[in-house]
């Protein structure tokens, strides 16, 4: 079964993907990732992989016949894509050249701009989920891009804030919130020519940094080829920092928020920028997402981020070190 099903009281849509319950947990000495494997060609840098479990699809089956004027259920038009980072089992993106994430930055783009010409398609999603902690089953290092039919929540709430504060402010919202940091200067971790590294004033999650692009621009095929090098730079910068935190494989959900596709032109209020969502609040703790928080979406991070901001500068400190960019 995949479908859609309908939530009255959160006006929103529920994938349904019983198909996803088949997927395997790798046995050692096998990857259908690595080169070898008869699923993927002998030699890659980047490679785009059909899903093998998708929740989404361009030619989805009926939906099953129990939707009423109440419930009601529709097809599950989108894409649902696999990018597999490099071609070795063990090397995660801040392990990566920059060199090589940039080409990663180009495949992203490239997707991007040929799933937005789908009609059905009105949200585009690049993400990555790394570590057993948040549901890893295949280790091989990878991201995923899901093309949504509708807006999902999250997305819709975001954008009508950020439509709201251009009008009530004459300016971007994101844009203000770099401004802000700047000033502030104490949650900011990392910063290059292009794009800033922080932990926002109300993030939810105690490493929960955002990265943003400095100039004001809505997705990727709005950047110039020095921007998508400094996104490269950002990026390796900012996942070998969590690294350095607890000195070990840091979990983190990663997640691309764009303009939407198909849709209403959304350039004068909103802003590119990627969310990271880690679960880990010390080395062998995490921070749960529990009743509270999934129940009435009242997110409860258990340090401020003024307190966990010094230390992750400390762990970039580290870093640099490590890479012999600081002596």
């Amino acid at each position: 079964m995949a479908e859609l099903r309908y939530n009255p009281l959160l006006r929103d849509w529920i994938m349904v993907a019983s198909n996803r319950q088949n997927r395997p947990h790798m046995p050692k000495g096998y990857c259908p990732f690595c080169p070898g494997s008869g699923k993927v060609p002998d030699d890659y840098d980047v490679h785009v992989y059909e899903n093998d479990f998708p929740a989404l699809s361009a030619n989805p089956p009926e939906p099953d016949p129990v939707d009423t004027t109440l419930y009601k259920t529709a097809k599950s038009f989108g894409k649902c894509e696999v990018i597999l980072y490099s071609p070795d089992h063990t090397k995660t993106l801040p392990e990566l050249p920059v060199e090589h994430i940039g080409k990663l930055i180009d495949v992203w783009t490239e997707r991007f701009v040929e799933m937005e010409k789908d009609p059905n398609h009105q949200y585009v999603m690049i993400f990555e989920n790394r570590g057993e902690e948040c549901g890893v089953t295949m280790p091989h290092p990878h991201g995923q891009i899901y093309a949504y039919s509708h807006m999902p929540l999250k997305l819709k709430t975001e954008l009508e804030s950020c439509r709201l504060h251009h009008e009530e402010n004459g300016t971007c919202l994101l844009c203000d919130m770099n401004r802000s940091e700047l000033e502030f200067k104490q949650r900011v971790i990392i910063e290059n020519d292009h794009f800033l590294c922080y932990l926002p004033f109300f993030t939810d999650y105690p490493y929960g940094v955002f990265i943003v692009s400095k100039r004001h621009m809505t997705a990727l095929p709005d950047f110039t080829p020095e921007e998508k090098q400094s996104l490269a730079q950002i990026l390796k910068d900012t996942t070998g920092t969590m690294d350095q935190l607890f000195d070990r494989l840091f979990p983190y959900m990663m997640v691309m928020h764009q303009r939407p596709v198909n849709g209403d032109n959304v350039e004068d209020y909103y802003h590119f920028h990627i969310e990271f969502y880690p679960p880990l609040r010390d080395k062998d703790k995490i921070k749960w997402y529990a009743s509270s928080e999934m129940g009435a979406w009242a997110a409860a991070n258990p340090m401020a981020v003024e307190e966990t901001a010094p230390k992750m500068r400390e762990a970039y400190e580290r870093y640099l070190r490590k890479e012999g960019r600081l002596s």
